[in-house]
């Protein structure tokens, strides 16, 4: 009798909870509400329920303490490569993408966008192979060369650079495709440059510039103060053949004029395209990137890069602060490729969450080109929410002690709603 009326005394309360999942004791950090202080986050359906100084813990089914971290928006990498083309061949150069689940959801990152690897001809196969699989959110830049980044002849091909084609298809997709990509390109004229600024202005939407060899003919000043619109990106800001400094190593004013356009600079750091002796002293002398990103593909992965929180480490220890690397990490990012939605803590916004452990001490980080700078501060994640479900547990914080359980069942992965066996997880829902 007792545990009959102790089963249904807990049924009840669980029909009687608010929220379906409570974290309790963060300092949130949530840029778009200008919002960071110590606070309680509440879920409920996938979306976010309360967001408050004290959430009683009775009014959950279930709560976490994450007293002592740092709760923020689910991070969104601006420039990845998730898609290894028609041919399977990956990104020029010999790095491969590497689908999403594999690095995103265990570093906080609940939307990656691609950037550029699929075109108009393979973008089909694209969203069935990759991005109506994957458990992390995929946006998409499309490549305004049809085959993406095969690399090789056909990334230099003029006549495969549609413009009216490319945004055609941004507009048939707009919840997945959110800008355009222009990149690798070696020859001397402005053409991809001026038919993906065409594209993007058909399906307005912003435009991604990767210059693939930096040439006199076209020199980088001109494509920020003339070529690209506002909202438009370059991407590898911190990039060496990016012309940043003066010989005494002043910034180039012409930088502040191309911000103050609205031209947009992205880090995506990559395996070639990030130094230090670009970013520290753009950084100091008050030129921090708009959004951080990785470039993320096999060849990033395994040496400086890393990941995002890795990236976003970096900057911290440049002498950026906790709040502003989180928001060029999150609603920036969200506000540029217009995903609202996304980025932010508001009620009623998707409950996409990254729970981190500012970790204090002695670390180093490495740049693209192999140097090293010291520091004393990196992020860690222990726990992803995405879209209200729990996809990355570090220390099991969410789970009961096995000596409690009793004879215990497997309980699956979190994120597959109780169920059992090899169901699949569903992929996050699309925005507009």
């Amino acid at each position: 009798m007792r545990i009959l009326a102790a089963m249904l005394c807990a049924n009840v309360l669980f029909a009687q909870a608010n929220y379906d999942l409570l974290l309790k004791g963060a300092h949130v950090i949530d840029p778009k509400n200008k919002l960071s202080a110590v606070r309680d986050v509440a879920i409920r359906d996938s979306l976010i329920a309360a967001v408050e100084r004290n959430i009683p813990a009775a009014q959950a089914r279930k709560v976490v303490d994450v007293t002592g971290l740092y709760l923020t928006p689910g991070l969104i990498d601006l420039h990845t490569h998730v898609f290894a083309g028609s041919e399977g061949k990956g990104l020029a150069g010999g790095h491969a993408s590497i689908f999403p689940d594999y690095f995103a959801l265990r570093t906080g990152v609940t939307t990656v966008v691609d950037a550029g690897s699929s075109g108009r001809h393979n973008f089909a196969q694209f969203k069935r192979t990759v991005i109506d699989r994957a458990r992390t959110r995929v946006l998409v830049f499309l490549n305004i060369g049809g085959a993406g980044m095969p690399g090789g002849a056909q990334e230099q091909d003029l006549q495969e650079m549609d413009a009216k084609a490319a945004a055609n298809l941004a507009i048939a997709n707009r919840d997945t495709i959110v800008g355009i990509k222009v990149a690798h390109y070696s020859g001397p004229d402005w053409t991809p440059v001026e038919r993906g600024v065409e594209a993007g202005t058909l399906a307005n939407i912003p435009v991604m510039i990767d210059f693939g060899q930096f040439r006199p003919e076209r020199p980088f000043q001109e494509l920020v103060l003339k070529k690209l619109r506002p909202g438009d990106i370059y991407t590898h800001a911190f990039y060496v053949p990016v012309p940043m400094l003066d010989d005494n190593g002043r910034l180039l004013p012409y930088l502040f004029e191309a911000r103050k356009r609205g031209v947009l600079f992205d880090v995506g750091h990559g395996g070639a395209a990030f130094e230090f002796r670009q970013a520290v002293p753009a950084v100091k002398q008050g030129f921090p990137p708009d959004v951080i990103s990785t470039d993320i593909h096999s060849g990033s992965i395994n040496a400086g890069m890393k990941d995002q929180l890795n990236v976003m480490s970096k900057f911290l220890n440049m002498g950026m602060t906790l709040d502003d690397v989180v928001y060029r990490s999150t609603w920036n990012p969200a506000r540029i490729i217009h995903r609202e939605q996304l980025g932010h803590l508001s009620v009623g916004a998707l409950a996409d969450i990254a729970v981190l452990r500012l970790e204090k001490g002695q670390f180093a980080f490495v740049d693209s080109w192999g140097a090293r700078m010291d520091g004393t501060q990196r992020l860690l994640c222990e726990l992803t929410v995405a879209s209200g479900h729990v996809v990355w547990d570090l220390n099991g914080r969410t789970r009961e002690r096995w000596d409690k359980l009793g004879n215990y069942q497997p309980q699956g992965e979190p994120y597959w709603d109780g169920t059992r066996g090899g169901a699949r997880p569903k992929p996050l829902p699309q925005v507009r």
